[in-house]
């Protein structure tokens, strides 16, 4: 095939990325610098590998890293394109929707970007090999993959992506009318399958790939395959994707209610609109069977582009999705009669999908597809389609570097269509027969000179001549090609070789399992000539479900009507096996052809021969006999260029009905297997090891080449692929090989970096081992399937520095047992004794060991189990045990058993129990419900998948630290000698237990399950002991703090404790000896079995001793702490109490709030004082002068004082004197300048001064430490000793550094002793201390709490006293004094009982005063001069009487009764509890006015009463506020009155009652304006004793008050003409008494005429 090359495989310079969007998007995702130098798989294991935990993405960079950390864990939501702070603020967004949301962001936004940019940025910036990682990733989680990808320049030609399909196998189990069906297998990218493409012309409100999500899985699943707008972030607008083409798998289960389609069927989804990626739609037009076209309004270039998919080979399907109200221009007019006509197309080819939803329209088209299925539809590989999209000028991936790798793999297994077994005597001979004989005389020598006998002359001869026939080797051909291909500087190279000789071994595997399986078939005898059908079907029953035939599907066979004829042939001296089948429909042919379209009308009987052409092998081997089953048709085609074999012809009559049918794999014998394996490119691998470990045997053999192979495998190595430590099937180890890789490995690493640990994944062949390390590591080791090679494999992955330092090593060394506990038929192979081998070598490399338990139902349980016992026993025996992990896939009773009985054989064997100190497992078992298990890809990965694996890695880390803690690493040359030595312990069988012996490990694995019943019942007989002493211990409540009675208690459970567990233990002895000497297996090996179960007896006696004495003493501890904390606790809270009245008194009195500063600084000072005062007891002596030294000693090396050591001897002694500066701190100079100054001792005594203060500045840092609550800690002297250089640096003295080694020696000693007490006050109760210390923040919170609730309490009560109660206590005081006062008013005067009373004694009184201005203000302002006079009558009064206070008292004490009887009425029964107050005051407020109480309580109505307090404390307070203003109105009422403002607080004004009562009534006269002095109430008519004469009121002249009243008149008669007569005058007023006769009359005259004269 002819494929244009691939951009990023090409030499050619690359272009610059342009300017554009779609380099905006690598850019945001952080993904530009790898263009040039793409993402590899070696870079996945920096992602991946050491990937404990689901990390979320905090901006755009982060979601490619999180993307592919979420693949390789197979999340379902590995696709979500948010980072954390997005996704937060969608989630949290409860009004708006996610698309108002996302609509706020603009394309470039933080955080937003379309899923399927994120995927096709992920697919640009990773190679080809990384490409296939991931398609095969997306694959297991049921994604679409990437077909054909967009350039990063949109001028560039999109690339086919064909490399990254390759490899990924599917499986699936189609719908036929048979009752056996098999699960089907093929290689994705070869198998021939009809191919279904969706594409978009215009605008569509149906989602194209939501309806391709329905008809892929249903409308019931919830799995998303292709992304649509409905997902998280589907909405946001496609910057990079535009023009990506994705596909997807339907693959059948079998279940016709599950399956949507009968057979597998692939779908491409061409993203955007069809018409601006014309190329693409041009290529899925020529590769499809059919084509899908979502129409929308269309414009005349979508026309001529619809027009151009109907010339097309593809069977075309539209679907009318135009809205015919709003477009009337449409093109396709599917409301049209002419329609048909006009596009030639078939009525059932147009779907009318406007108003559908999309279920309804997938449901449509699967109907349509059904219809066309299966013989309507033409059938296409990827492969061809790849050269479809090459001819119409898009890129492919594989270029010219993928094709010259695909040709030398082809020279490389040129000759392997001859057979596997005679390809593997020619090429790779040295894996014969000889390299097995050489391995078995090896150990045979090996046990000879073991025993020290004599080594077999034959034996040896055997030996030589085996030698001699290996010296004779050169190098084959295919080795040679194979070698030079390694050899190459190109990485992609010899990455593409490697890939492609894989594939193309896995193809040649599957077409020499049909073959062995024809041979099989021809085994039968020809009298017969037929077979026995009902071993034939129960064959199948019994038949595993991997079949891995090369028959992808339709290689099925009918049961019913099968004829198998067996003729002889003369030409050519062979037999012709002939099954026909005839047929009444047609087919798609399985080789390859040009044109795809096949003839409707053929119907032939095929026939294949096996000496067809080459040509047409090679043709038919390429397509991998590509087929579609059919319902009950089928096509089998098989081409072998074998001559002189027979010819076989399978014949179907598909006219008999009900018949059974079962594919050609169903017919193999579930049994049997192959003795020879199939080729891997394992096998050249291996062969390399052997011809380097040939050139160490005949130098003369070798090369230059030849020494070159340590360093090519050694970059293999590095670069990801296994390197072979033990050849599992010759059971053999090329020794100088692996030394010398391992040589160059060292040398290509650090020397500082080459500490390894060791991790072995050891599990049967079915256990899955390959893809189990490859889920938690990310490594790839050879996939263990029928047929393949055995051994033991080993990958180096180099750590990262942030786990160097915790696992204490550089590399981790991954080991994987491939093919233990496989069966083979030959008698002659010793495959338990290899098994054993693999096994126990495996274990003997191993510092950490998981154990992988497999669910498959063939496993032989008891085989596996004792291999594994034995290889634990084994490398007991030899010496070392690893740490153990445990495994299981799926929970089923098999794996889990198994995984218990290998979990306490490994912890007898390790002499630990089962529980640690800390109460975690030694080892532990984990179920993973993995993807392995999947019967196909159709059935989703478990959900809680993900979070298994990352808990399995972490348990695994966390074990591996463990074990790093325990033991030193060794480095790769002692992992070397390790390996030999195990290896010579093997060969010479050096174990007590043979290699065959399979009896032992289970009768010891028995053995340690009931150990560990014994154990556990031990344990609870201990445990229930130990809750009786506990509550033994609290029950000395009041003795609790008694040291010496509580002292002699714990001993006294001590040996209690003691004694019980031994007695305890002495049954256990003797149950396990009675067990081993019953049983007869482990009584044979009592000698070594009974010193192991001893020793675990007596470690088991210590721990559990050690055990229970600590818990005695926790016990006692906790007892005492909580004793002591409870007391501590009691003081504190005392101490607290009174604080904090003290302080709310103080905030009371100077009504200021306190700030939190404030009341922190009160509670420090309770604390300390509670705390110094505290007792602690006394700490046992612990001196801790070595610590202090060996801080100053780090000190003085890290200074480089090194030579000053010897000083710090002082440290510890008692210093008698104080420091003195002696000559020893000065330098020579300056003492020589000094010497010649006045004054030579200037300098000591400035040094001295300087000594002197930073002595005392040291003092007080350390009396400040000493005072401190707290025990001491190393930090105490680390911080002096700074203290100390800081302070020498700030000073300018010239001294040695003498001087500041013996200023720190001194002041360290000085220390010691203030450091020492601290430490013995506090480190025997160092936990109490730090339980009071964790307290302290929670106690001043409450304290802060306490306060402020009170203070809060207080000012609410005083509040409610000052704005409701006080006013209401003065309303109910005040309000009866008024009417009191001017009671006792007038019954002290006498004028204030009548109104005339009140009248004489005014006028009597203005006749006393004699000012006119009093007469003017009577006569013009009456009402105003009575009300005045009343006034001062009252003031007068209240200056004089002394009633007042009494009366006030009196009244005060009612009420402040009354509010404190409604106080304690309103908190009956809610003592303590915490309430809101409002509801109190308010019940306050409504008992006190069914007293006839006025409560002025309109403020209630605010927030500012309701607080929440307890009651009780609420009443105190407001009784305590009562009685305050009580005394504060006592006080105040005692005190002199100030009349004017008394008055004004009265509601009743007494000046106002009097003037009421001595009113009479309001009527004046009419004429001299008299007041009317009338008292009886009612009257009719008016009467004024005393008129007022004329002239006494002003008034106008035409008034008629001119006119004088009668009695003003009655003495001068003639001086008035103009009067009128009374007559008149009662004429007029009819209301008023006129008489001039009235006695009363005289007197008024009198009076007037005494005041004007």
């Amino acid at each position: 095939m002819s494929l244009k090359r691939h951009k990023r495989l090409s030499s050619k310079k690359k272009k610059s990325p342009k300017d554009n969007l779609q380099a905006e998007v690598l850019h945001e995702l952080g993904l530009e610098a790898y263009q040039a130098i793409p993402l590899d798989v070696s870079s996945m294991l920096d992602i991946i590998t050491w990937t404990l935990g689901n990390q979320s993405p905090l901006e755009p960079s982060d979601l490619p890293k999180a993307f592919l950390q979420s693949l390789w864990l197979l999340r379902q939501d590995a696709r979500t394109p948010w980072c954390e702070s997005l996704h937060n603020l969608v989630t949290n967004d409860d009004n708006n929707s996610t698309g108002k949301v996302l609509s706020s962001f603009k394309g470039d936004s933080q955080g937003a970007i379309n899923p399927l940019d994120l995927i096709t940025a992920v697919y640009m910036s990773a190679s080809t090999f990384l490409q296939q990682e991931i398609s095969k990733r997306m694959m297991q989680c049921q994604f679409s993959i990437p077909l054909v990808l967009p350039n990063k320049d949109p001028e560039e030609p999109s690339c086919f992506l064909l490399w990254p399909l390759r490899g990924i196998v599917g499986q699936w189990r189609s719908h036929p009318l048979n009752k056996y069906r098999r699960i089907q297998e093929g290689d994705l990218a070869t198998t021939c399958m009809p191919l279904v493409s969706f594409v978009r012309l215009g605008c569509c409100s149906v989602s194209k790939s939501q309806v391709l999500n329905h008809m892929l899985r249903g409308v019931t699943s919830s799995c998303q395959t292709f992304l649509h707008r409905g997902m998280e972030g589907g909405q946001l607008p496609k910057r990079l994707s535009g023009g990506l083409v994705e596909i997807g798998w339907h693959l059948p289960t079998g279940d016709s209610t599950k399956d949507v389609f009968p057979v597998p069927l692939v779908f491409s989804n061409l993203r955007g609109d069809a018409s601006a990626h014309e190329k693409c739609l041009s290529f899925l037009c020529k590769a499809s069977s059919a084509i899908v076209v979502f129409c929308g309004n269309l414009k005349e270039k979508e026309k001529l582009l619809l027009a151009s998919c109907k010339d097309t080979n593809s069977k075309l399907i539209l679907i009318d999705l135009l809205d015919t109200e709003r477009n009337e221009s449409r093109v396709v007019g599917f409301v049209d009669e002419n329609l048909e006509k006009y596009m030639g197309l078939p009525e059932e080819s147009v779907i009318q999908g406007r108003g559908l939803s999309e279920d309804a329209l997938a449901s449509k088209l699967c109907d349509t597809l059904k219809h066309l299925l299966p013989d309507r539809l033409k059938l296409i590989t990827l492969e061809e389609a790849a050269q479809f999209a090459a001819d119409i000028g898009l890129n492919v991936d594989e270029g010219p570097i993928c094709q010259k790798a695909m040709a030398s793999v082809e020279e490389v297994l040129k000759g392997l269509d001859e057979g596997s077994d005679e390809y593997r005597r020619k090429q790779l001979p040295l894996q014969g027969p000889l390299w097995s004989k050489l391995a078995e005389l090896e150990k045979a020598e090996s046990k000879q000179r073991k025993e020290r006998t004599e080594i077999d002359p034959q034996q040896q001869k055997e030996k030589n001549d085996i030698m001699a026939e290996l010296r004779s080797y050169k190098m084959t051909p295919a080795m040679k090609i194979f070698t030079d291909a390694l050899f190459t500087k190109d990485k992609v190279k010899r990455a593409y070789f490697l890939s492609w000789l894989t594939l193309r071994l896995k193809k040649t595997t599957k077409q020499n399992e049909t073959k062995d399986l024809l041979t099989n078939l021809q085994t039968v005898k020809k009298e017969s000539m037929l077979v026995d059908l009902d071993k034939l079907e129960q064959r199948v029953k019994d038949t595993p479900g991997d079949t891995g035939s090369i028959f992808q599907e339709g290689t099925e066979i009918q049961s019913a009507g099968l004829n198998l004829q067996l003729s002889e042939q003369q030409s050519e001296g062979s037999h012709q096996l002939r099954v026909s089948e005839s047929k009444e429909k047609t087919t798609e042919p399985l080789s390859q052809q040009t044109d795809h379209q096949h003839d409707a009308n053929m119907a032939q009987e095929t026939s294949i021969t096996l000496n067809e052409k080459e040509n047409e092998l090679n043709s038919a081997s390429e397509d991998q006999s590509c087929l579609l089953e059919s319902g009950e048709n089928s096509t089998l085609r098989f081409k072998e260029k074998k001559p002189n074999e027979s010819e076989l012809t399978l014949t179907t009559d598909n006219s008999t009905s009900g018949t059974q049918q079962m594919s050609l794999d169903d017919c193999a014998d579930p049994s049997y297997e192959p003795d020879t394996c199939a080729l891997g490119p394992e096998h050249f691998l291996r062969e390399i090891g052997l011809i380097f470990e040939l050139a160490y045997i005949s130098p003369s053999s070798g090369n230059q080449n030849v020494l070159r192979l340590p360093s090519l495998a050694t970059d293999l190595l590095l670069y990801g692929i296994p390197l072979e430590l033990m050849d599992g099937d010759a059971s053999n180890i090329p020794i100088q090989w692996l030394g010398c890789v391992f040589g160059e490995l060292k040398r290509r690493l650090p020397q500082e970096q080459c500490k390894t640990r060791v991790l072995t994944n050891l599990g049967d062949y079915n256990a899955r081992n390959a893809e189990i390390l490859s889920a938690l590591f990310g490594v790839k080791f050879p996939e263990w399937k029928k047929q393949t090679s055995r051994g033991v494999y080993m990958a180096a992955l180099c750590l990262p520095e942030n786990l160097r330092k915790d696992m204490r090593c550089d590399v981790l060394l991954l080991i994987e047992v491939r093919g233990l506990c496989s069966v083979s038929l030959d008698s002659k192979r010793n495959i338990l004794g290899n098994d054993n081998e693999m096994a126990t070598f495996a274990t003997g490399l191993s510092d950490f060991l998981m154990h992988s338990m497999s669910s498959h139902p063939g496993s032989d349980f008891e085989t596996n189990l004792s291999v594994r016992v034995n290889a634990l026993l084994r490398i007991k025996e030899y010496g070392s045990m690893p740490f153990c992990q445990f495994f299981v896939q799926n929970e089923n009773v098999n794996s889990k058993l198994q995984a218990s009985q290998l979990r306490y054989v490994s912890q007898v064997l390790l002499q630990t129990s089962n529980i640690d100190k800390d109460g975690k497992t030694t080892s532990c078992t984990v179920s993973v419900k993995g993807p392995w298990n999947k019967m196909s890809l159709s059935e989703p990965v478990d959900t809680d998948y993900s979070g298994d694996v990352l808990k399995f890695k972490e348990i695994l880390f966390e074990a591996l630290k463990r074990s790093a803690a325990k033991a030193e690493a060794p480095v790769l040359p002692e992992f070397m000698r390790r390996l030999c030595s195990v290896w010579d312990a093997i060969k010479e069988e050096s174990f007590s237990i043979g290699l065959q012996n399979t009896d032992i490990a289970l009768a010891f694995s028995l053995l340690c399950t009931e150990f560990f019943y014994w154990e556990n019942n031990l344990l609870d007989n201990m445990k229930s002991w130990l809750t009786g002493a506990t509550k033994k211990t609290f029950t000395t409540k009041g003795e609790a703090l008694d040291a010496s009675i509580q002292n002699d208690l714990l001993s006294e459970l001590k040996k209690e404790a003691s004694e019980e567990v031994k007695a305890e233990v002495n049954k256990l002895r003797s149950i396990a000896e009675t067990y081993v000497m019953k049983e007869e297996t482990l009584k044979m090996r009592s000698d070594k079995f009974m010193p192991i179960l001893m020793s675990n007896i007596d470690n088991l006696q210590d721990r559990v001793t050690e055990e229970i004495t600590e818990r005695l003493e926790a016990v006692y501890e906790s007892h005492y702490s909580s004793t002591q904390l409870k007391k501590f606790k009691a003081l504190l809270g005392e101490e607290q109490e009174s604080k904090v009245d003290a302080l709310v008194e103080k905030s009371k009195t100077t009504k200021i709030l306190l700030q939190d500063a404030e009341i922190e600084d009160e509670f420090e000072a309770v604390w300390d004082k509670i705390l110094s005062n505290f007792e602690f007891r006394p700490s046992e002596t612990e001196d801790i002068t070595p610590r202090v030294e060996d801080i100053l000693r780090q000190n003085l090396i890290s200074r480089g004082l090194q030579k000053h050591m010897k000083k710090l001897e002082m440290i510890g002694q008692n210093q008698n004197s104080d420091f003195q500066v002696c000559d020893e701190h000065f330098g020579y100079r300056s003492r020589l300048k000094q010497m010649f100054e006045d004054n030579n001792k200037q300098h000591k005594v400035e040094a001295q001064q300087v000594a002197n203060d930073i002595i005392e500045e040291c003092k007080q840092y350390i009396a400040d430490k000493c005072n401190k609550p707290a025990d001491f800690s190393d930090g105490y002297i680390i911080e002096l000793l700074q203290n100390v250089e800081k302070s020498l640096n700030e000073k300018s003295v010239e001294t040695r550094s003498a001087f500041e080694v013996d200023l720190k020696v001194y002041l360290c000693n000085a220390s010691c002793q203030d450091f020492q007490n601290l430490h013995n006050r506090y480190a025997k109760d160092a936990e109490l201390l730090t339980c009071i210390t964790k307290r302290k923040s929670m106690d001043l919170a409450e304290f802060i709490y306490d306060f402020r609730k009170r203070d809060q309490c207080q000012r609410v009560a005083q509040a409610f006293i000052s704005m409701v109660i006080k006013p209401t206590v003065l309303d109910y005081i005040n309000r009866p004094l008024g009417i009191s006062i001017a009671e006792e008013i007038q019954r002290k005067a006498q004028q204030y009982h009548s109104s005339q009373a009140f009248h004489q004694s005014l006028l009597e009184e203005m006749i006393k005063e004699d000012q006119f201005e009093v007469f003017l203000e009577y006569l013009l302002f009456y009402d105003n001069f009575r009300l005045r006079k009343i006034q001062e009558t009252v003031t007068a009064h209240l200056t004089e009487s002394t009633n007042l206070g009494q009366w006030r008292h009196q009244r005060l004490c009612e009420i402040v009764g009354k509010i404190e009887e409604a106080v304690n009425e309103s908190t009956e029964g809610i003592s303590g509890v915490l309430n809101d107050t409002k509801p109190l005051l308010e019940r306050v407020c409504l008992t006190l006015e069914k007293g006839d109480v006025n409560v002025i309580r309109t403020c209630l109505t605010g927030p500012l009463f309701s607080i929440t307090v307890e009651w009780n404390r609420f009443a105190k307070c407001l009784l305590e506020s009562v009685a305050a203003m009580q005394m504060d109105l006592d006080q105040e009422f005692s005190k002199n009155v100030d009349t004017t403002q008394f008055l004004n607080c009265l509601p009743v004004q007494p000046q106002d009652y009097l003037f009421k009562k001595v009113k009479g009534c309001d009527k004046q006269c009419p004429l001299c304006r008299a007041p009317c002095e009338e008292e009886d109430m009612g009257h009719e008519g008016h009467n004024a004793l005393l008129h007022r004469p004329k002239g006494m009121q002003p008034y106008a002249s035409s008034s008629v008050s001119c006119i004088s009243c009668p009695e003003s008149m009655s003495e001068d008669k003639d001086t008035h003409d103009t009067s009128t007569t009374s007559s008149v005058l009662r004429s007029l007023y009819p209301d008023w008494s006129f008489s001039p006769d009235n006695p009363n009359s005289s007197k008024a005259s009198d009076y007037w005429r005494y005041c004007v004269t």
